[in-house]
């Protein structure tokens, strides 16, 4: 039974580095067969090595399966990431269009008026509206000539008128004198309204409008 031991032991040996010996040189399957030698006289070294080695395949096992979660956490890390750069370049869109809109917004001609706002309801003559025809340089210290902006086009006035029969004679001789688009536009407190809005109560008593 003795003599078995030795014999067992160069199995285990065997066994345990049989994938590293089919690989082995001539030089190194001598040193291994040495060394086989060594551990049947001490099989309490070999035992050692042999759960030495078996600690260090469970801590290699243990570090694939961190390294498996961490690649797994990168993986969804470069995924909100990606989705982050998404938002952002959504955002630097969205930025850039609005700084557009406030560019052109900041370039567009300011509505003017012709002198000081006058409260209460005046009437005044709208002569036309006009496209690429800019007057607003008129309009300064002159409260009978003004215009607004809308839709890119110039609406010009003329007159301020408290009474609106006053403002419906002005605005017949505008059209005997061949101002064929001339008409009445209402302003409350300084704010353009429809006419209808101001109407009643205020030609009540005068004539039929003629327009």
């Amino acid at each position: 039974m003795k003599n078995l031991t030795p014999i067992l032991i160069f199995i285990l040996v065997a066994l345990f580095s049989f994938n590293s010996y089919a690989q082995l040189s001539k030089a190194e399957k001598k040193e291994w067969k040495k060394k086989a030698k060594e551990y049947a006289k001490n099989p309490e070294e070999l035992k050692i090595l042999i759960e030495d080695s078996q600690a260090l395949q469970g801590q290699i096992n243990s570090l694939k399966s961190e390294s498996s979660q961490i690649k797994s956490r990168m993986a969804d890390k470069d995924a909100k990431i990606s989705e982050l750069q998404d938002d952002l370049s959504k955002l630097r869109s969205d930025l850039s269009a609005a700084r557009n809109k406030l560019k052109d917004a900041q370039s567009a001609p300011a509505p003017t008026s012709g002198g000081p706002m006058v409260d209460g309801v005046v009437f005044k003559v709208q002569i036309g509206a006009f496209r690429n025809k800019d007057l607003s340089k008129y309009f300064d210290n002159n409260e009978n000539f003004s215009g607004e902006n809308a839709n890119d086009m110039q609406k010009i006035t003329l007159g301020q008128f408290r009474d609106y029969w006053e403002a419906d004679t002005f605005k017949k001789y505008l059209r005997e004198m061949g101002v064929k688009d001339a008409w009445i536009v209402p302003y409350r407190d300084g704010i353009r309204v429809p006419i209808k809005d101001v109407l009643e109560g205020v030609i009540a008593d005068g004539p039929a409008d003629s327009d």
